[in-house]
């Protein structure tokens, strides 16, 4: 009798739908300039691509590695000031090195860093490393300023992109060149960092993320594997550096800021870092809502800490998280077991989070009288009738909101039972 082999190949379906979903993605990047193409969205466009791969980066970290970093925008920003350096260099000395090839230079600006300070940094990991990182990043945002001839102190480092050598006819003077410039290596950069996370390295990095002290038994050493993942990432940091440097045409000390370092931070966490998608979600939701809400409100970053407070304690897989959950329900069938549910629950929580922002709006404005319009409606922060309805919208909502995600509960429950004994739930 002759055993069959084992096939460790994906199916021809899978395969095929892995593909078309890169293939979307690519051709959803070529058109969206086609369809809005006013000045404000292809700039829009162009720092969501940005932030795109500086989140991808961040999670091989944070992620694959389980390495919680404070300070990885040392890495976004010293590939940033290595892409300014490289492009006044190609203009002085007349190197025929287009724009294109820049974000390399910045990749390997973040690489060097990082494998200078890694090893040290990557001797350990847990709070010790969070603390380093956070030092380190502090402290080479603070030498930015004081290092003229490296960082040009507050003013920076300035270029100028379309004085470098034109390629297939393009000068990158105009946004949409920038923008499919950015398309490019934002393609380029998300292909190689899914790639990395299917070899060996990838793997044995995830299992130095669940359980070190095994890593370590089966002959291998974790400090080396944290290591090269820190590499690895301080390298595609470095070239989103290289990317906004191009884009803004300057490199200075916020750049290398705890707040970039933050913002990274949240886009990946919110997005959810067990998902190759979810930095990507992340950082789409954040950049946008930073876009938006700046030029709103004056406490945006409060909403910033509000939402990533409720992400963690209430979705701690993220946004990629709670879609997955519903995979599943959707393969066996139940999930429209659980949408009337769900449509239930939008009002209250829509007034509750009104409720929530009108608070906010209300005592941030107080001082200064200004009026606030809440989608559309305008209130007075100083009028009593302004503290009621806030009020009223965050407990009444706050009450109604609880019974109705109960009932979300009980809906759930059923509906994974089913596909439980469907076989799509473990």
């Amino acid at each position: 009798m002759t055993a069959k082999p084992i096939s460790t190949s994906k199916p021809a379906g899978d395969a095929l739908r892995f593909y078309g979903v890169w293939l979307i993605g690519i051709a959803a990047l070529v058109v969206l300039p086609l369809i809005f193409s006013s000045g404000g969205s292809l700039t829009s466009f162009s720092l969501i691509g940005i932030a795109i791969v500086f989140a991808l980066s961040y999670n091989i970290l944070l992620g694959q590695t389980g390495l919680l970093s404070f300070g990885h925008a040392v890495h976004y920003g010293l590939g940033g000031f290595a892409a300014c350096h490289m492009m006044n260099a190609v203009v002085s000395h007349g190197w025929p090195i287009p724009l294109p090839f820049i974000p390399l230079f910045g990749g390997i600006g973040g690489l060097v860093f990082a494998i200078i300070i890694g090893w040290v940094m990557t001797k350990r990991a847990g709070t010790v490393f969070a603390m380093i990182s956070l030092g380190i990043g502090e402290l080479v945002a603070s030498s930015s300023l004081i290092l003229r001839s490296v960082f040009g102190g507050e003013a920076g480092i300035t270029t100028d992109r379309t004085a470098l050598p034109k390629m297939f006819g393009w000068s990158f003077g105009p946004q949409l060149q920038v923008y499919y410039l950015i398309a490019f290596w934002l393609v380029l950069s998300a292909i190689a960092m899914y790639a990395l996370t299917r070899t060996p390295l990838g793997r044995i990095s995830n299992a130095v993320r669940d359980n070190p002290e095994r890593v370590q038994f089966i002959g291998y050493d974790p400090h080396v594997v944290r290591y090269l993942a820190f590499c690895f990432a301080g390298f595609f940091a470095g070239v989103a550096g290289g990317l906004a440097a191009i884009n803004f045409e300057i490199a200075n000390s916020a750049y290398l800021g705890a707040i970039q370092s933050g913002l990274v931070l949240f886009s990946t966490f919110i997005g959810g870092t067990a998902y190759f998608f979810g930095p990507i979600l992340g950082a789409i939701l954040v950049t946008y809502l930073q876009l938006g809400l700046t030029s709103v409100t004056s406490v945006w970053q409060l909403y910033f800490g509000i939402i990533f407070i409720g992400i963690v304690m209430f979705a701690p897989g993220g946004i990629a998280g709670l879609l997955m959950m519903h995979r599943p329900l959707v393969r066996a069938g139940t999930l429209w077991t659980v949408i009337p549910s769900y449509l239930v629950a939008v009002v209250p929580t829509l007034a509750l989070a009104c409720g929530v922002i009108l608070t906010i709006e209300t005592v941030a404005r107080y001082s200064g009288g200004d009026p606030i319009n809440l989608f559309g409606i305008p209130f007075n922060a100083k009028s009593p009738v302004t503290w009621i309805a806030a009020a009223v919208l965050v407990v009444g909502g706050a009450f109604v909101a609880r019974l109705t995600w109960r009932r979300i509960a009980d809906a759930w429950d059923r509906a994974a039972t089913v596909a439980r004994d469907r076989g799509y739930l473990a």
